[in-house]
């Protein structure tokens, strides 16, 4: 016999399973699930004033950020001031060095001065400025935390938030920039070197310039005059040279007087070897002879002949060649004891051309054209040898233009004076290098320094803000998902506290901030020529200096020597030109770090703990013991909001709708000015001071009156 239903239960029949229970179980389901849903409503109602104090806390340290990227911006223009100073410096000793340039110097020099000046006048009132807009920062992050909260009222939840925020630390550091006195002494002696320096620049231009036209004279008479008669095309024609022994070259550029010297060696070699009578007779084989003496005696002459020359020095031995009788009497081939002597008849002495002459047969001995003019030799009659024998030998050639020594004794001739020129200009060169050398050391010295010539800032708030949120409305927990096991009425005021610091992303969203504001002061220079326009699109290129360091000066630099047509004839313009690319390359500017700063949401205590006034040793002691006794009285709390009460309001007198930090004056008092001015946030533009008191009196009241709030976070 089988039981059923009947001995069951009305939660459970044979199939474990009735009508009853599965209606108690959706009842019960449904009353859990509505007493969750309001609990959670009642729940969020009351940590929405949670939201509401991390927001107001990101607003009141984003103030402190945004003051941070000003501090910045004014470092940068700092910095770039610095940098075009020194560049329009380094432009202007440049531009002493050659007189192309020297009327550009002055202005160049002119304007570094000024930027130097506008460096320092612009650094004093920033920091001024700062120092001031810094002790206003708690007042700006009080109104922002309470224009944030007072965003927050939603009429129909009957939500009132009222917020303040303090900054820890409370005060911040006075910004101070030090006095550049390195670069007040370098523009001292400029000052009192500059003068001097162009006048030495000048005087070794036009001794250049004089060694520069001998060069090219000699250049046009050795290969520069081809194919007309000059050394080239009468060593080719004469004695057959050619290949390396007789080069051509096209420009005076390339060609040196060693060019000359050598080709003149390989001439008179193949001349000497090349050497034989024209015909069988007598004259001929005496001229021939003499020819043979003479092309010798050169050969040898050029032995020693020499040319040493570099960038700062020449220095040349190119020897003449006699030309003509009284010439070659200051020669060897005068002195020499090398023409055979015979006894002549009437007992007097006879010298011959060579020993080859049919009357020197029985010679006595060897004599010299000297012997000759002074022992009262008679004529030989066959070889008719004479003093003015050898004398002719090359005056034809040296006398008109198909002769090559005509062409090599001029080479010869503008050597002599280009050296002479070139020994001249070395001198005042050597001057002008090592005072300019001087004074570029000096003024990579200047950009040494620059750090300390920066403007950095520890504000108010750099270790984060802490934001006090009330909700002064109250939520009724009767609507909504209404449970029997959640009690009815409402919820009354309640608070919150959020503590934000600021993290360097490292990303470069900072740098783009910073060179969108840069961008419009590159465009505020305005267009401009000669020094000042040089100097403000070196500064275009330097107000990124603050991001790209080394790079942007040297970048800068070589802009601005590339604006300058320092090309001259003493090569000093092209040495400055490279001194100051090099001293320029060894300053070693680093970029700053100039990450976007964030503010981010931490343990208010972490932020109080590092701050420095009583007030952060307050809120600290305070939370503790909240910690530990969730009930005590708010008078703590009191007291610390009239502290962070009177922080916000100590320095904040008069501020209207912007603040101008500085103005530029890059060219000096008579030149353009370019305010830099920051609007003031929206919140601390219609958050009066009363109204910044009378929210701290609210939030003052709130904790006396009320008791039992929720622990604060």
């Amino acid at each position: 016999m089988r039981i059923g239903a009947c001995n069951g239960s009305l939660f459970r029949d044979e199939r474990g399973f009735t009508t009853t229970s599965m209606v108690l179980s959706l009842l019960i389901t449904l009353a859990l699930v509505f007493t969750a849903a309001q609990v959670y409503r009642i729940n969020s109602a009351s940590a929405e004033v949670q939201d509401v104090a991390d927001a107001a806390a990101l607003a009141a340290e984003n103030q402190v950020a945004e003051f941070m990227l000003i501090v910045r911006f004014c470092d940068a223009v700092v910095l770039s001031l610095t940098l075009t100073a020194a560049t329009a410096t380094g432009l202007g000793l440049a531009a002493l060095c050659t007189p192309a340039t020297a009327s550009l110097s002055e202005g160049l020099l002119s304007v570094g001065q000024n930027l130097f000046k506008a460096r320092d006048g612009f650094s004093d009132r920033a920091t001024s400025a700062l120092n001031k807009l810094q002790e206003a920062l708690p007042f700006f992050a009080a109104a922002c935390a309470a224009g944030v909260a007072q965003a927050n009222d939603v009429d129909s939840s009957g939500a009132h938030y009222l917020g303040v925020a303090v900054l820890m630390p409370e005060k911040g550091k006075a910004i101070e920039i030090a006095d550049d006195d390195e670069a007040e002494q370098l523009l001292d002696e400029i000052d009192e070197q500059a003068d001097d320096i162009r006048a030495k620049a000048k005087e070794a231009e036009e001794a250049a310039e004089e060694a520069n036209r001998a060069k090219e004279r000699a250049f046009m008479r050795d290969c520069g005059d081809n194919p007309s008669y000059c050394m080239y095309e009468r060593a080719a024609h004469l004695a057959g040279l050619s290949g390396p022994e007789n080069p051509l070259y096209s420009s005076v550029d390339t060609w040196s007087f060693q060019v000359a010297l050598s080709r003149a060696k390989a001439y008179y070699r193949m001349r000497l070897g090349n050497e034989s009578p024209a015909d069988g007779s007598l004259d001929e084989q005496a001229r021939s002879a003499l020819r043979t003496r003479y092309y010798r005696y050169v050969v040898e002459e050029l032995g020693g002949a020499y040319v040493h020359e570099t960038a700062d020095s020449f220095d040349a031995n190119i020897p003449h060649v006699p030309s003509n009788t009284a010439e070659m009497r200051l020669t060897s081939l005068y002195t020499d004891a090398v023409y055979p002597i015979t006894a002549a008849e009437s007992g007097a002495s006879v010298m011959h051309a060579w020993a080859g002459c049919p009357a020197a047969a029985g010679s006595l001995g060897l004599g010299s054209i000297q012997d000759m003019e002074a022992g009262g030799f008679e004529t030989c009659p066959i070889c008719g040898f004479t003093a003015a024998s050898m004398g002719k030998v090359a005056a034809a050639s040296s006398s008109i233009e198909n002769g090559f020594e005509f062409h090599y004794e001029a080479v010869a001739d503008e050597a002599a004076v280009y050296q002479e020129a070139r020994h001249r200009a070395d001198q005042p060169k050597s001057e002008v290098k090592s005072r300019v050398g001087g004074l570029f050391e000096k003024l990579v010295e200047v950009l040494k320094s620059t750090a300390d010539k920066r403007i950095d800032a520890s504000p108010p708030g750099r270790y984060g803000a802490i934001a006090f949120v009330v909700n002064a409305g109250t939520t009724s927990t009767a609507g909504g998902f209404a449970s029997g096991f959640v009690s009815g009425g409402t919820l009354g005021p309640r608070a919150a506290v959020s503590a934000a610091t600021l993290v360097d992303e490292g990303s470069d969203e900072g740098k783009t901030a910073l060179n969108s504001a840069l961008d419009g002061l590159r465009e505020s220079g305005g267009a401009a020529v000669g020094a000042v326009g040089i100097v403000l699109d070196a500064w275009s290129w330097l107000l990124v200096a603050y991001a790209d360091g080394q790079d942007a000066l040297t970048s800068a630099i070589r802009h601005g020597l590339d604006s300058l047509p320092l090309v001259g004839a003493s090569g000093l313009g092209t040495w400055a030109s490279d001194k100051l690319n090099s001293v320029i390359g060894d300053v070693g500017l680093q970029p700053a770090k100039i990450g976007a700063l964030k503010p981010v949401i931490v343990n208010s205590a972490h932020v109080a703990a590092k701050g420095e006034g009583s007030f952060a040793s307050g809120y600290v002691s305070v939370k503790q013991r909240i910690v530990a006794h969730p009930l005590m009285s708010a008078d703590l709390f009191s007291s610390l909001l009239t502290e962070a009460e009177r922080m916000a309001l100590e320095k904040v007198d008069g501020l209207g709708d912007s603040i101008e930090i500085a103005s530029i004056e890059i060219a000096g008092d008579g030149g353009p000015s370019i305010p830099i001015t920051i609007p003031l946030p929206d919140a601390v533009k219609f958050q009066g001071v009363s109204a910044i008191e009378g929210l701290f009196d609210q939030l003052r009241s709130f904790y006396v009156e009320t008791t039992g709030v929720r622990v604060w976070e």
